[in-house]
């Protein structure tokens, strides 16, 4: 194994955003503003599903799990990036650098996952509506979440368990916001080549595949509901155009950044940004300005907070 000049990097440096510092004041007020929208919003679509008898059903208790998963992402690598902006140097330790990965495949993962789960969910509620309370029972729902956290550890460990004992002792230098898995392998002091073949298909190949399988799906749901040209199931159809606008939201960037085979797009930092801190606080949005129940049940709480003081 050829250490080059035998040095050992325990570090790593973020260039992150570079520019002036009146730009870099700019970015951090937007993103501390996005990052705190982001938690705020996706603690209130939690609140709101335990709390409000309304919203106990499958899509919602589906939903709830979505904005957790969201948040975590989110905090993953957002509050770092945020406090890097003011920071001279942009530094993480190793083990902070595989720590963030670790949790960014793991989260990334269960939502993937947990996307598909929700697709499964609006086609029972849609061509089997008679049956939907019976198939999507409380029991299944806890099973399809449990297998969504298990999908997310699997797929993240089959990448970090050949990263993290690769040498680095070489460049140290990431150009990104975050510790991105294809850069940091391209770091490692020994040849990559098959491992980044791996992550291309563990995760590039994994979100596409997932991507075209959720279009077919929904494709087949409007199918269905164009033949039965029932009024009844309008709100079904403004449901579903929610899920298809966050499922686009969510893989789109996440193609690009992992499946792409040309690096010019690897390093792109603003998809980076859309994927880890606009798309957590689009989902929200997407959710509760277009769902009337959802805003219902808000407003209800509020309410019933207002009248208790």
């Amino acid at each position: 194994m050829n250490h080059k000049n035998g040095s050992v990097v325990t570090e790593f440096i973020l260039l992150g955003f570079s520019g002036q510092w009146e730009l870099q004041i700019f970015f951090f007020v937007t993103f501390s503003l996005i990052y705190c929208a982001t938690v705020v919003g996706n603690i209130l679509i939690m609140v709101t599903v335990i709390v409000s008898s309304a919203l106990h059903s499958p899509m919602y208790f589906l939903l709830g799990n979505l904005s957790l998963l969201d948040m975590c992402l989110s905090t993953v690598t957002t509050p770092k990036m945020i406090t890097d902006l003011l920071a001279e140097h942009k530094t993480i330790s190793l083990w902070g650098c595989m720590t963030q990965m670790f949790f960014m495949h793991l989260f990334g993962g269960a939502e993937m996952t947990l996307l598909i789960i929700m697709a499964f969910d609006r086609y029972v509620a849609i061509c089997k509506p008679l049956h939907y309370r019976t198939i999507m029972s409380h029991k299944l729902l806890n099973r399809f979440v449990i297998l969504s956290w298990i999908i997310g550890f699997i797929h993240t460990m089959s990448q970090m368990v050949l990263t993290v004992n690769l040498p680095f002792c070489g460049h140290n230098v990431v150009d990104n916001i975050f510790c991105d898995l294809p850069l940091v392998i391209k770091l490692a002091c020994v040849e990559t080549y098959t491992l980044e073949l791996f992550v291309i298909a563990d995760s590039g190949l994994l979100s596409f595949i997932c991507f075209i399988l959720l279009l077919v799906s929904y494709t087949v749901i409007l199918v269905t509901v164009q033949q039965r040209a029932s009024g009844g199931l309008s709100k079904a159809l403004s449901t579903l155009s929610a899920h298809i606008i966050v499922v686009t939201l969510f893989f789109g960037p996440c193609i690009f950044i992992y499946g792409w085979p040309f690096s010019g797009f690897a390093s792109n930092k603003t998809l980076a940004v859309f994927y880890t801190v606009i798309t957590p606080l689009m989902n929200p949005i997407i959710y509760t300005l277009r769902n009337q129940k959802m805003q219902g049940a808000m407003r209800k709480l509020w309410d019933k907070k207002i009248s208790c003081k």
